[in-house]
């Protein structure tokens, strides 16, 4: 029986979404189908489904679903936070410009500004190996990673989901696809983890790429940015705020680091645009 759902399509610096209404229609999708709506010659394309769900917590406002364009579920997204926040106002299912948003990771606070922008508390960023989950016998800022037997330096942090990030002189030259695939699947991150080439072009802005798991290259990841630059705070080489040059636009991230109590939250700001709404049939 073919089954008729209301979608909006929206994107984050060029980072796409097909974003789904789970109040107010039943939406129930298999890996299988969101390959095909993320399929660019075959389905809508996106590079991330969003579902907008009920909490299941009383304290919050919604659920967050996220799915990669190889249909499976992740935990968080920046980019798709932002899109989020404009989905639910601009369809009226709140009337909220600061909303309590539940996901896999955590809960986090997006919040529409005067200017149109979009701003989200992130939440701390996570070091502990464990946590992230990568595999390694102590905390460190830097570690260098077997690739292929190239030794290759990289900064890990979680922002809710795997981040590897690192530092390049001229992210042109990069080699983004090749190295970003082999990193992705490396053994010491046993749920893969996304790929950030970050250039620093001074202590206040940086350059960024990244290769998403499940996605590969996107024009912009929200969490990736943030991780970039937590990663180079972190190792001295950047301010607490800072805007990042995605190949999709800008970002502007900001982050006091850390304290006796522990790290401060990231906040994510940046644009969410509306593109079309339609009906797919699943």
């Amino acid at each position: 029986m073919t089954r008729r759902l209301k979608f909006t399509k929206m994107h984050g610096l060029g980072n796409d979404f097909v974003v789904f209404d789970a109040i107010r229609q039943c939406v129930e999708l298999t890996p299988e189908q969101c390959r095909l709506i993320a399929d660019r010659h075959f389905g809508i394309g996106c590079d991330q489904i969003l579902l907008v769900e009920r909490p299941s917590q009383p304290d919050v406002d919604f659920r967050y679903r996220i799915f990669n364009a190889d249909g499976g579920e992740v935990q968080q997204c920046g980019n798709g936070a932002r899109c989020f926040a404009r989905f639910v106002y601009d369809q009226g299912l709140t009337d909220k410009r600061t909303i309590r948003v539940e996901t896999a990771s955590g809960i986090i606070e997006p919040r529409l500004e005067a200017d149109g922008m979009v701003a989200v508390n992130m939440g701390p960023p996570h070091f502990v190996p464990a946590r992230i989950p990568f595999v390694a016998e102590a905390e460190a800022v830097i570690y260098v990673l077997d690739v292929d037997g190239e030794p290759i330096e990289v900064s890990v942090v979680s922002m809710g989901n795997p981040h590897a990030v690192r530092v390049v002189c001229n992210l042109d030259e990069a080699p983004v696809q090749s190295l970003g695939a082999r990193i992705e699947h490396h053994a010491r991150f046993p749920e893969r983890v996304n790929v950030g080439f970050m250039q620093v072009v001074h202590r206040r802005e940086i350059r960024l790429r990244v290769f998403e798991r499940g996605s590969g290259e996107t024009l912009a990841c929200g969490t990736g940015a943030c991780a970039a630059v937590v990663a180079g705070i972190r190792r001295g080489l950047l301010d607490a705020s800072v805007v990042v040059h995605t190949r999709g636009g800008d970002l502007s991230i900001q982050w006091a680091g850390e304290g006796d109590g522990g790290a401060a939250p990231v906040w994510l700001t940046g644009p969410a645009v509306t593109v079309f709404e339609g009906e797919v049939d699943l």
